[in-house]
C-alpha cells in the first residue's frame, strides 16, 4: 500500500466519523470544534505541484529533489524570489498563516474563543506595528524589491493552488500576504528567542523567599569554567576583550514585584522553555581537508511540519542553500559558494520592565516630573463563533503598557523598533568572504545571537549579534536584571524609538560586543559568553552541560593524532552523554547502598531501599550516562530526576505559592550543600531513595522498559493534532535529553530543529525533523523523521546542475 493511499484512508475514516470523529483527544490547544467537513477536504488531498507558473518577473527554473527541497535558478533576483514565495506557500501556507495570525493577534478570528488571551497579549505588545516600521526601513534597501516579489509569489499560489487540508478543517481562507507579514515573521523569530520576563519572576522569588535565599538558588553566574570566550581571543583591531571594570553590578534587591498573577500570565507568552542551540567551528589547521568546518543544530520547538524549510536559490548574485522559516524569503542559516553561518541564542537581556505612577482614572502616567496621557487606541479582536472583544491598547514613552485586571507593567523590547535583520540575512546570502559577512553582521539588530562563521578562504569568526542596551540610573550604568521606575526615567534606552526608527546611539558599539576573529576552535551552547564582559549582556544563560561536553570533545580531538572530519562532527552532534547523571548518579547509588534492605514492599517515604531499588541502583552504577533510547538506566535516571527535583523544591516552593516553573535549574540542584535549608529535617540520601521508589512505581505502572518508551516523538505534534491526530508524526523512540548535545526535550517538545555540517566552498550535509512539506498527503511530509532521529544527514549540494529532479516547475515571464 502506498503512503498516499494510506493517508487517504486515514482522512476517509475521519470524514466518516464527522467532526466528532476528529475530536479524539482532550489535549487540544487551539480549536474547540472544527468547521463541518465537506468534499473540499478531498480537494486538499489532491494538490499536484504545477508544471508551469506565470511570473511577472521573468523566467525561473525549479528542480524539486527527492526530499522535496526546491532548487531555484533565475537570471533575475526578483524572478527567483517570486518563485520562492510561490513554492513556500505551496508547501507551507498554513504554517505561514498560523504564525502571522498569532503575531497579529488574529487567531481567534479563525479558531474561536480558545485563543482570545493570546490575541490580547499580541495586540497589546504591538508586534504588527513594529513589523510595519521595519518594512518602511527594509523597503528602502536592495532587499526590499525581493521581499515584494516574494509576497507576490505567495499570493499567486494562494490564488492558483488548492488550499492545504487545515484550512478546510478550520473553515477559513488566508488573506493576501504582504511584505509586512514577512517582517512579522522576523519579529516572531526574535520574540521566540529573546522575549523574556525573567526580571518579574526574579522579583517575585526574592519577595517570596527573601533576597538572600533567592540569590543562592538563582545565581546570576553559574560557577563553571566553560564560557564561549576565554578573553584572549583576537578582536577587531587586534584588541583584547574589555575589562570587567566596565560592567555594571547586577541587581541585589530591586523594586517590589509586579503582581504574581500578571507575572504568571506574561510568562505564558515568553520564549519556550529550553530553547537553545549548539554550534561550533574548527579551523582548517585542525581538519583533514585543511578547510574549516562548521556544525550547527538549533534547539527550537519541534512540531509537524518542522519550523524550518530548506531551499536553494541560484542567481548571478548568489548561490545559497540552507534553512529558513516559512514566510521569510532568505536562507537564515546555511551556506553559499564561499561561506557558511549559523546562529545560537546569546540569552542577552534586551527586554526591560517598568513601573509607573498612574492617576486614579488610569489615563495618565507620571514621567519627567509631569503627567502624560497614555498613547491609547481601541482595537477589535474578531472571535469566530463568539463575541468580538474590544481591547484598549496603551503605550508609554518606553513602549507598550500591558494591563490585566487592574495590574500593569511597561515593556521595552529591542524588537519594538525598525530593525535591519532581514537586510543582514540577505547580505549574508550574497557575501563573498569575511569582509562582506562582517559588514552584514553589523546590521543584524535582533535577535541577539552567537554568530559562528567560516569561509572558503579559511577565515573564521564568532560574534555576539544584536543591539545591547546600556541602562543608567542617576547617570550610573546599571544592569538590566531589575524592574525600573519608569516615572523616574530609570534604565531607559538612549537612541531607542518604539515603533519608529532608532538611532541606537546609546547602545553597546559594534566593536565592543563580545567577538573573536579567526578563532581556531570555538563552540557555543547558550552558556555565558565570557566571564568578564566589557558591558552587561545578561544573566539568563544555559547550564554548562552541553557546552562543556562539546568543548571537551573538540579539545580532545584537536589534541589527538587524527585530523577532524565532517563525520566526526556529525557523530559529536549525536553525543548523548548527560553531565547531570555524572553529578547525581554516584550519590544516588551510594544512598541506596546505605539504606536498609526493606524488601519489595518498602514505602516510598521510607529510608529503606526495596529490592527493585537496589537492582535499579546496580543498573545505574554500571551505566555510562548515555541517554540512549534502548537504555533502561537512562529511563530510570530521567524519571528519578523529575521526582527528586519535585521532592527537593516542592515543599518550600509550594509554601511560598511558587509552582514548578520557578524551580532552580539542575546545575543548582546538583550542587546544593547537605545543610541547605531545602533539606530541612530530611537527608539528601533519604530524599534520593524515596524519589527512586516513586520513579520505579511510575515506570512499572506505565509498563516502560527502556528510555525510548517514554522519550519518544509523541511530543512532536501538529498544531491541530489534538483534534486531528492523523496530522501528527509517527511515535518513535528518541535519544537525547535536555542536557545532551543531541538535544531532545520530550516534556516541552524542544530539540534539534535543523542539523547541518558544512565545509565552506566544498561539501555540506543537513537534515530536518520531519519533512520539507507541510502537506499531509505529500511524500515529503515526514520522510526525514527517521533520518533525523539517527542524524543521518543528506547531502546539501550547492551545485544546482548536479541536482536530480523528482519534479520540475517552470516559472514563465510574460514574454516567454
Amino acid at each position: 500500500m502506498t503512503r498516499d493511499t494510506t493517508r487517504r484512508a486515514v482522512l476517509a475514516a475521519a470524514l466518516a466519523g464527522g467532526t466528532g470523529g476528529l475530536a479524539l483527544s482532550s489535549a487540544a490547544n487551539l480549536l474547540d470544534t472544527f468547521a463541518p467537513l465537506s468534499g473540499e477536504a478531498w480537494a486538499a488531498a489532491d494538490r499536484p505541484r504545477p508544471e508551469t507558473v506565470p511570473s511577472p518577473h521573468g523566467d525561473a527554473a525549479v528542480r524539486v529533489d527527492e526530499y522535496g527541497v526546491p532548487h531555484v535558478s533565475a537570471d533575475d533576483e526578483t524572478a527567483a524570489y517570486f518563485a520562492v514565495g510561490y513554492l513556500q506557500a505551496y508547501d507551507r501556507l498554513f504554517s505561514m498563516d498560523l504564525q502571522r495570525r498569532l503575531m497579529r493577534g488574529r487567531l481567534s478570528e479563525a479558531v474561536g474563543e480558545a485563543t482570545v488571551e493570546s490575541d490580547e497579549f499580541h495586540v497589546a505588545m504591538g508586534f504588527a506595528e513594529a513589523a510595519e516600521a521595519t518594512w518602511e526601513l527594509v523597503r528602502e534597501t536592495p532587499a526590499g524589491p525581493l521581499v515584494e516579489a516574494y509576497a507576490e509569489g505567495v499570493n499567486a499560489a494562494i490564488d492558483a493552488e488548492p488550499l492545504p487540508l487545515e484550512f478546510t478543517l478550520v473553515g477559513h481562507e488566508p488573506r493576501p500576504w504582504t511584505p509586512v507579514d514577512s517582517m512579522l515573521m522576523e519579529k516572531q523569530i526574535s520574540w521566540t528567542l529573546t522575549g523574556d520576563f525573567s526580571e518579574l519572576r526574579r522579583a517575585l522569588v526574592a519577595d517570596r523567599l527573601g533576597a538572600d535565599r533567592a540569590a543562592a538558588l538563582f545565581p546570576r553566574r553559574l560557577d563553571h569554567d566553560s564560557p564561549i570566550l576565554d578573553g584572549d581571543e583576537r578582536r577587531l583591531g587586534g584588541r583584547e576583550a574589555g575589562s570587567a571594570a566596565d560592567e555594571p553590578p547586577t541587581s541585589t534587591s530591586g523594586a517590589p514585584p509586579v503582581d504574581a498573577d500578571l507575572t504568571a500570565w506574561l510568562s505564558g507568552f515568553e520564549s519556550p522553555t529550553g530553547v537553545g542551540s549548539n554550534s561550533w567551528v574548527v579551523a582548517g589547521e585542525h581538519t583533514e581537508s585543511g578547510s574549516p568546518i562548521v556544525a550547527y543544530d538549533p534547539h527550537l520547538s519541534l512540531m509537524a511540519p518542522p519550523l524550518w524549510y530548506e531551499q536553494h536559490v541560484e542567481t548571478p548574485e548568489r548561490s545559497v542553500r540552507g534553512a529558513t522559516f516559512p514566510g521569510v524569503p532568505f536562507v537564515i542559516a546555511g551556506a553559499n559558494d564561499r561561506g557558511t553561518w549559523s546562529f545560537t541564542n546569546v540569552g542577552a537581556d534586551v527586554l526591560d520592565c517598568y513601573r509607573y505612577e498612574v492617576d486614579e482614572a488610569g489615563e495618565r502616567y507620571r514621567y519627567d516630573g509631569e503627567w502624560r496621557a497614555f498613547d491609547t487606541e481601541t482595537e477589535t479582536i474578531p472571535v469566530s463563533g463568539g463575541e468580538d472583544r474590544e481591547l484598549e491598547r496603551k503605550r508609554t514613552i518606553h513602549g507598550p503598557l500591558i494591563e490585566r485586571e487592574g495590574r500593569r507593567v511597561g515593556v521595552a523590547w529591542t524588537g519594538h523598533t525598525a530593525t535591519r535583520t532581514t537586510v543582514a540575512i540577505d547580505e549574508l546570502g550574497r557575501s563573498e568572504g569575511f569582509d562582506d559577512a562582517l559588514e552584514a553582521t553589523r546590521k543584524f539588530d535582533l535577535p541577539t545571537q552567537n554568530l559562528v562563521y567560516a569561509d572558503a578562504d579559511g577565515r573564521t569568526m564568532y560574534y555576539a549579534t544584536g543591539k545591547l542596551p546600556i541602562r543608567r540610573i542617576d547617570g550610573e550604568v546599571v544592569a538590566g536584571d531589575r524592574i525600573f521606575d519608569g516615572s523616574a526615567g530609570e534604565g531607559e534606552w538612549s537612541g531607542f524609538e518604539p515603533f519608529g526608527r532608532s538611532s541606537w546611539n546609546g547602545f553597546v558599539p559594534f566593536e565592543e560586543k563580545p567577538h573573536a576573529i579567526d578563532p581556531d576552535v570555538l563552540s557555543t551552547a547558550n552558556q555565558r559568553v565570557i566571564d568578564d564582559p566589557r558591558h552587561y549582556v545578561g544573566v539568563v544563560y544555559a547550564t554548562p552541560y552541553r557546552g562543556s561536553r562539546i568543548a571537551d570533545r573538540l579539545e580532545a580531538a584537536v589534541d589527538g593524532d587524527e585530523p577532524i572530519t565532517p563525520a566526526f562532527n556529525r557523530e559529536l552532534q549525536r553525543d548523548v552523554r548527560d553531565g547531570r547523571a555524572a553529578q547525581f548518579v554516584p550519590d544516588l547509588v551510594a544512598a541506596v547502598a546505605e539504606a536498609d534492605g526493606g524488601g519489595d514492599d518498602a514505602s516510598a517515604s521510607s529510608e529503606s531501599a526495596s529490592a527493585r531499588a537496589v537492582d535499579a541502583a546496580e543498573t545505574l552504577d554500571a551505566w555510562e550516562y548515555r541517554m540512549a533510547a534502548d537504555s533502561r538506566a537512562a529511563l530510570v535516571f530521567a524519571r528519578w530526576l523529575d521526582r527528586y527535583r519535585d521532592r527537593v523544591f516542592g515543599q518550600s516552593f509550594d509554601a511560598a505559592d511558587l509552582d514548578e516553573t520557578y524551580y532552580p535549574n539542575d546545575w543548582v540542584l546538583a550542587r546544593l550543600p547537605d545543610d541547605d535549608p531545602l533539606f530541612d529535617d530530611r537527608s539528601r540520601a533519604a530524599i534520593m531513595v524515596a524519589a527512586l521508589e516513586e520513579a520505579l512505581d511510575e515506570i512499572d505502572e506505565a509498563g516502560w522498559e527502556t528510555y525510548g518508551d517514554w522519550n519518544s516523538t509523541r511530543a512532536i505534534t501538529h498544531p491541530f493534532g489534538g483534534e486531528a491526530p492523523f496530522l501528527n508524526y509517527e511515535e518513535l523512540p528518541a535519544d537525547g535529553s535536555p542536557a545532551t548535545v543531541m538535544n531532545y526535550r520530550v516534556d516541552d517538545a524542544v530539540g534539534s530543529s535543523w542539523r547541518m555540517v558544512v565545509r565552506p566552498g566544498t561539501d555540506a550535509t543537513a537534515v530536518i525533523p520531519g519533512g520539507n512539506s507541510g502537506d499531509y498527503f505529500s511524500d515529503h511530509y515526514d520522510d526525514q523523521l527517521r533520518a533525523w532521529l539517527a542524524n543521518d544527514q543528506k547531502a546539501m549540494s550547492l551545485d544546482i546542475e548536479a541536482v536530480e529532479a523528482d519534479e520540475t516547475v517552470a516559472f514563465r515571464g510574460d514574454s516567454s
